[in-house]
Protein backbone atom coordinates (compact mmCIF):
# COMPACT_ATOMS: atom_id res chain seq x y z
CA UNK A 1 0.00 0.00 0.00
CA UNK A 2 1.02 3.37 -0.51
CA UNK A 3 2.00 5.72 2.59
CA UNK A 4 1.96 9.30 2.88
CA UNK A 5 4.47 11.30 4.63
CA UNK A 6 1.71 12.04 6.90
CA UNK A 7 1.54 8.24 7.78
CA UNK A 8 1.55 7.45 11.46
CA UNK A 9 2.38 3.85 12.93
CA UNK A 10 0.21 2.43 14.81
CA UNK A 11 2.02 -0.37 16.48
CA UNK A 12 2.16 -4.08 15.76
CA UNK A 13 0.27 -7.21 16.88
CA UNK A 14 1.66 -10.90 17.62
CA UNK A 15 -0.52 -13.36 16.54
CA UNK A 16 -0.06 -16.74 17.38
CA UNK A 17 -2.24 -19.56 16.56
CA UNK A 18 -2.19 -23.83 16.58
CA UNK A 19 -4.25 -25.96 14.57
CA UNK A 20 -5.33 -29.72 15.56
CA UNK A 21 -4.96 -31.82 11.91
CA UNK A 22 -7.53 -34.38 13.05
CA UNK A 23 -10.00 -32.48 14.62
CA UNK A 24 -10.03 -28.91 12.19
CA UNK A 25 -9.44 -26.91 15.97
CA UNK A 26 -8.12 -23.99 15.87
CA UNK A 27 -6.78 -22.28 18.64
CA UNK A 28 -5.29 -18.39 18.84
CA UNK A 29 -4.31 -15.56 21.15
CA UNK A 30 -2.85 -12.01 20.14
CA UNK A 31 -0.18 -10.47 22.38
CA UNK A 32 1.78 -7.25 22.06
CA UNK A 33 5.24 -8.91 21.64
CA UNK A 34 6.61 -12.15 20.60
CA UNK A 35 8.95 -14.31 22.56
CA UNK A 36 8.48 -17.23 24.82
CA UNK A 37 5.89 -16.07 27.33
CA UNK A 38 3.19 -15.61 24.56
CA UNK A 39 4.11 -18.67 22.85
CA UNK A 40 3.69 -20.52 26.16
CA UNK A 41 0.72 -19.10 26.66
CA UNK A 42 -0.52 -20.70 23.16
CA UNK A 43 0.58 -24.08 24.43
CA UNK A 44 -1.10 -23.54 27.66
CA UNK A 45 -4.29 -22.66 25.83
CA UNK A 46 -4.16 -26.08 24.13
CA UNK A 47 -2.37 -28.22 26.60
CA UNK A 48 -4.43 -27.61 29.37
CA UNK A 49 -7.83 -29.09 27.65
CA UNK A 50 -8.69 -32.62 26.96
CA UNK A 51 -8.06 -34.43 24.36
CA UNK A 52 -3.92 -32.64 24.57
CA UNK A 53 -3.93 -32.69 28.03
CA UNK A 54 -4.04 -36.52 28.70
CA UNK A 55 -3.10 -37.89 25.60
CA UNK A 56 0.21 -40.16 25.63
CA UNK A 57 1.30 -37.77 22.73
CA UNK A 58 0.74 -34.58 21.14
CA UNK A 59 3.10 -33.72 18.27
CA UNK A 60 3.46 -30.13 18.06
CA UNK A 61 5.05 -28.75 14.39
CA UNK A 62 7.01 -25.55 15.25
CA UNK A 63 8.57 -23.16 12.69
CA UNK A 64 12.17 -22.13 13.79
CA UNK A 65 10.86 -18.89 15.88
CA UNK A 66 13.36 -17.75 18.14
CA UNK A 67 10.97 -18.51 21.41
CA UNK A 68 10.67 -22.31 19.96
CA UNK A 69 13.94 -23.53 18.33
CA UNK A 70 16.50 -25.42 19.33
CA UNK A 71 17.08 -28.29 22.31
CA UNK A 72 16.36 -26.03 25.30
CA UNK A 73 12.84 -25.15 24.02
CA UNK A 74 12.40 -28.45 23.22
CA UNK A 75 13.44 -29.25 27.18
CA UNK A 76 11.27 -25.99 28.37
CA UNK A 77 8.18 -27.67 26.78
CA UNK A 78 8.69 -30.90 27.86
CA UNK A 79 9.45 -30.22 31.59
CA UNK A 80 5.88 -28.37 31.54
CA UNK A 81 4.10 -30.72 29.30
CA UNK A 82 6.34 -34.28 29.73
CA UNK A 83 3.51 -35.64 26.34
CA UNK A 84 4.79 -33.09 23.88
CA UNK A 85 6.55 -34.12 21.33
CA UNK A 86 7.81 -31.64 19.21
CA UNK A 87 8.55 -31.70 15.52
CA UNK A 88 10.59 -28.60 13.28
CA UNK A 89 10.34 -29.39 9.63
CA UNK A 90 13.45 -28.33 7.59
CA UNK A 91 13.64 -24.75 7.08
CA UNK A 92 12.05 -23.64 3.56
CA UNK A 93 9.66 -26.20 4.02
CA UNK A 94 6.33 -24.39 5.32
CA UNK A 95 4.52 -26.26 3.40
CA UNK A 96 4.49 -29.01 6.34
CA UNK A 97 3.62 -27.16 8.75
CA UNK A 98 -0.28 -26.69 8.22
CA UNK A 99 -1.14 -23.65 10.87
CA UNK A 100 1.67 -22.03 7.76
CA UNK A 101 -0.69 -22.47 5.09
CA UNK A 102 -3.77 -21.12 7.30
CA UNK A 103 -1.02 -17.83 8.13
CA UNK A 104 -0.76 -17.62 4.13
CA UNK A 105 -4.66 -17.53 4.22
CA UNK A 106 -4.96 -15.00 6.57
CA UNK A 107 -2.06 -12.95 4.89
CA UNK A 108 -4.32 -12.84 2.06
CA UNK A 109 -8.08 -12.62 3.82
CA UNK A 110 -7.06 -10.06 6.38
CA UNK A 111 -4.09 -8.35 6.77
CA UNK A 112 -3.88 -7.16 3.02
CA UNK A 113 -4.28 -4.02 2.66
CA UNK A 114 -3.43 -3.56 6.51
CA UNK A 115 -5.80 -0.29 6.79
CA UNK A 116 -6.65 -1.01 10.28
CA UNK A 117 -7.58 2.13 12.11
CA UNK A 118 -6.34 0.40 15.46
CA UNK A 119 -4.67 -2.56 17.10
CA UNK A 120 -8.03 -3.39 18.75
CA UNK A 121 -10.04 -3.31 15.61
CA UNK A 122 -7.15 -5.59 13.93
CA UNK A 123 -7.19 -8.04 16.91
CA UNK A 124 -10.97 -8.25 16.48
CA UNK A 125 -11.22 -8.54 12.53
CA UNK A 126 -8.59 -11.68 13.01
CA UNK A 127 -10.67 -13.58 15.75
CA UNK A 128 -13.41 -13.01 13.69
CA UNK A 129 -12.26 -14.48 10.63
CA UNK A 130 -10.70 -17.46 12.91
CA UNK A 131 -13.73 -17.99 14.12
CA UNK A 132 -15.48 -18.20 10.71
CA UNK A 133 -12.59 -20.15 9.16
CA UNK A 134 -13.48 -22.60 12.44
CA UNK A 135 -16.98 -23.24 11.73
CA UNK A 136 -15.81 -24.06 7.95
CA UNK A 137 -13.02 -26.26 8.66
CA UNK A 138 -12.45 -29.60 7.39
CA UNK A 139 -9.16 -31.64 8.73
CA UNK A 140 -6.80 -31.53 5.59
CA UNK A 141 -6.49 -34.67 3.69
CA UNK A 142 -2.88 -35.36 3.43
CA UNK A 143 -1.52 -38.06 1.02
CA UNK A 144 2.30 -37.63 1.22
CA UNK A 145 3.31 -40.93 2.91
CA UNK A 146 6.26 -41.76 4.13
CA UNK A 147 7.14 -43.88 0.99
CA UNK A 148 6.56 -40.53 -0.66
CA UNK A 149 9.21 -39.06 1.41
CA UNK A 150 12.02 -41.80 1.25
CA UNK A 151 11.50 -41.54 -2.67
CA UNK A 152 11.97 -37.84 -2.69
CA UNK A 153 15.10 -37.99 -0.10
CA UNK A 154 16.72 -40.75 -2.49
CA UNK A 155 15.92 -38.54 -5.73
CA UNK A 156 17.45 -35.35 -3.81
CA UNK A 157 20.43 -37.27 -2.58
CA UNK A 158 21.17 -38.95 -5.76
CA UNK A 159 21.27 -35.00 -7.59
CA UNK A 160 17.82 -35.60 -9.32
CA UNK A 161 15.95 -32.69 -9.67
CA UNK A 162 13.47 -33.89 -11.81
CA UNK A 163 9.58 -32.93 -10.86
CA UNK A 164 8.04 -35.95 -8.75
CA UNK A 165 5.52 -37.80 -10.18
CA UNK A 166 1.87 -37.62 -9.31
Amino acid sequence: MRVEHEYERRGALCYFAAWDVRHAKLFGHCAPTSGIAPFNQLVHKVMDHEPYRSAPRVFWVLDNGSSHRGRASIERLQRQWPNIEVVHPPIHASWLNQIEIYFSIVQRKVLTPNDFPDLQTLEAQLFKFQDRYQRLAQPFEWRFTRADLARLLSRLNAGDTLPLSA
